[in-house]
């Protein structure tokens, strides 16, 4: 992919959030969001490595990730809408929604329980032979939860072809990462595991892509997982409705000129910034396009509210 696909994918991703967030204010969507606006960068950067059949598992900041990966954007917005989708019958809305079409495990609103359902789909792999490799996004907060320590740790004693992807967006929620951990990067941890650590910028495609690159590579040659720390800002809070009281004054101004799609804009002379300008217009037509076909899917039978629950 060149600059402009890179520039489209993450103006998809952007769009779509801002979107959701009408949606939302809306009444449209029930139930909080959690967005990944300024973070775009490390899906499409990521994603852009993966063959057909590789494993994505992501955090509840997922949206990203879930249309880096190809999933459908109408069924997207339909599933949030609690709209009976053709992913998850809207059972799942934001924090919970998958696609095995598309090779996304899906999301998981506890910190850092992706770690072992992605080091799951890895030992399949490695199982049955298929070559494929599972890469999990979590936080940078989840790097202090236990069963991401112990699911490192399995998939590097097996050799596992595993990629965790933390995204070091400086906030463990509402707390800064620096006040709760010693180490100045969190990849300091990989050679506890026995495993590489990578630290790269968030904020470039192409850096998320040769590290991730590099990572799925050791993988798939059966030399066991990889740690990849991608730094980047969140733009918007932690969650829909967080008023970031606790962020100092002028730091989100401040990311806002560094953040993938701005740092595009500010190094285009007139012709690229005319053909930008282009491409922000058609992804707001697939983006409203999207939102259409959403709103005409029915709402799931209150019949079938018993369906796939399991005691």
């Amino acid at each position: 992919m060149g600059l402009p696909d890179d520039y489209r994918s993450m103006t998809r991703i952007r769009r779509f959030e801002e979107r959701l967030t009408a949606l939302k204010d809306g009444g449209e969507i029930p139930g909080s969001i959690h967005l990944c606006d300024g973070q775009e960068a490390i899906p499409v950067g990521a994603c852009r490595t993966l063959r057909d059949g590789d494993y994505v598992t992501a955090t509840y900041r997922g949206h990203g990730w879930a249309i880096a990966r190809g999933v459908d954007l109408a069924g997207l917005f339909a599933e949030m809408m609690g709209r009976d989708s053709a992913l998850c019958g809207g059972r799942a809305a934001s924090p919970y929604l998958s696609d095995p079409s598309r090779w996304f495990v899906g999301e998981n609103s506890i910190v850092g329980a992706g770690v072992p359902v992605a080091t799951g789909a890895a030992l399949t792999a490695q199982r049955t032979g298929s070559g494929a490799v599972s890469v999990v996004s979590i936080g940078d907060g989840a790097m202090n939860q236990g069963n991401v320590h112990e699911a490192i740790n399995m998939a590097a004693v097996l050799d596992l072809p595993l990629v965790v992807v933390v995204e070091n967006n400086v906030y463990s929620e509402m707390s800064r990462i620096s006040d709760m951990v010693r180490v100045r990067q969190l990849t300091e941890r990989a050679p506890g595991y026995g495993v590489p650590g990578r630290v790269v910028d968030g904020n470039d495609p192409d850096a998320v892509a040769a590290a991730v690159d590099e990572a799925v590579a050791r993988a798939r040659e059966g030399s066991g997982p990889s740690i990849v720390e991608t730094m980047t800002e969140r733009l918007v809070g932690h969650y829909s409705g967080d008023a970031q009281h606790y962020r100092p004054a002028g730091e989100i101004a401040a990311a806002r000129q560094r953040e993938p799609l701005a740092r595009i804009r500010q190094a285009a002379d007139a012709a690229l910034t005319a053909a930008l300008d282009a491409i922000d217009a058609e992804v707001d037509a697939e983006i409203e396009a999207a939102v259409a076909a959403a709103r005409t899917t029915p709402l799931p039978d209150p019949a079938t509210v018993k369906e796939h629950v399991h005691a």
